[in-house]
This record gives C-alpha cells, structure tokens and sequence, in this order.
C-alpha cells in the first residue's frame, strides 16, 4: 500500500488537519506495504477456503426473499474514493429507499438477515472488496457519500487510508445500536453523536497505526464475534 504525495490528494483533504495524520503515516511506509501484502494473500486464501459457505449463504438468502444475492451499496473509501460495496443481502430489496441506518426490530430485514448480521456473516462477502484494494481488513468502516459530505475537516484523515471491515470503533464502541434504537431522530443521532464518538477510535488508530495493531483487532474481532 502506497500513500500518495500530499500534492496528489485531493484538495479537500490538502488541509492543516489531516496533514498531521498523513505525516504518521508516511514514516509508517513498511507497516503499510505489510498490510497490503497481507490483505492480498489472506483475502484470497480466505475466499477460497470459504466458497462453500458463500455458496450457502447465496442459498439461503435466494430461498428467503426475492432479489440478488449481493446488495450493492455506493461507500466510500481512500481518498474519498466511491465504490460498490459487497454484502450478503440481509434486507428486502430497495430497502436503502428508506432511512440509510438500520436499527434493532428493522422490519426490512429478512429472516436470514436477522441470522447473517448477528454474526457478521454478511460482511464475509467483502473479502472481495479487500482483494481488489478498495478495502481492507482494518480500517475506518465506509461509508455513504450523503454521510462522508458531513465530516469534519479532521474526520477526513480518515480517508488517507482504505475503508475497512473492522476496526477499533467496531470492537470498543458498543452503544451503537442502544443510541439509534432509542433515538427519536436516527439520523441526526447517528451524525450528531454516533459518528463522532467512533471517529475518536479511528483517528486515534492512525496516529498509533502499525501492522501488528492491525493483527490485534483483527483477533479481538474474532473474540467478540464468538462471545455472541
């Protein structure tokens, strides 16, 4: 993984408070090129050992509802770049017509969404998205465009680095669910409280970054998914 030369970055992220964060990273060059080496041979080691399951899940989710397999939704990632994220549909199709988030009791999810997203299981498609670079096992989790326009100058350090599968924020910050489902407006909690509380992890992750951290979420992840 290569970081651009702060000239190369977008102008909105050309700002005195991501240079802070750039500046960790760029003294980091093995760390990153270690992680990118990493998710490349593990993404398709993984891929290959755990067909069998997607062929699975593609059944089960085919079976359960109309629609694709795959719910294809525009995140973003480094740089600010948009891409179409792979997930394991777990919602009716054209449930993103409705509100973004999705909050406990959400009657658009399907039987064996309820199942996949309990165990992360729809994720496990996004092996895909790690092979092909657009993300990677440990980092900020995307997300969609209409969110990213409300960051703040320094939540866009963020995007020096791909989108991840896991992070941090998604095994320390655990009142996620408990705000949204209690909250009378989701989406103004969720900009207004939930993502700046997460973005604390993920800012705090890069300036601390190094490959071997990268290992360590990726257990404690593993860890909090077999205690569920």
């Amino acid at each position: 993984m290569i970081l651009k030369k702060w000239d190369k970055l977008p102008p909105e992220m050309q700002i005195p408070e991501v240079r802070k964060y750039y500046d960790v990273l760029k003294k980091k060059k093995f760390s990153l090129f270690l992680k990118r080496l990493f998710d490349i041979t593990v993404s398709f080691i993984l891929l290959v050992l755990l067909s069998p399951v997607f062929l699975i899940l593609a059944i089960a989710i085919k079976l359960d509802s109309k629609g694709p397999v795959f719910y294809r939704q525009t995140r973003v990632t480094q740089y600010g770049k948009e891409f179409r994220i792979f997930k394991f549909r777990s919602m009716v199709t054209d449930a993103d017509k409705g509100s973004l988030l999705t909050v406990g009791g959400d009657s658009r999810v399907t039987k064996t969404g309820r199942f996949i997203r309990k165990y992360k299981l729809d994720e496990l498609s996004q092996l895909i998205d790690v092979f092909r670079g657009t993300m990677t096992f440990v980092g900020t989790r995307p997300e969609v465009p209409e969110y990213v326009e409300k960051y703040t100058p320094e939540m866009m350090a963020t995007l020096l680095l791909p989108a991840g599968i896991t992070s941090e924020a998604s095994v320390y910050y655990k009142d996620e669910n408990e705000l949204l489902d209690a909250a009378d407006d989701v989406e103004k909690t969720y900009v207004e409280v939930v993502l700046p509380d997460k973005m604390k992890y993920n800012l705090a992750a890069i300036n601390s970054f190094s490959f071997f951290d990268d290992i360590k979420v990726m257990i404690l992840t593993v860890l909090a998914i077999i205690r569920k």
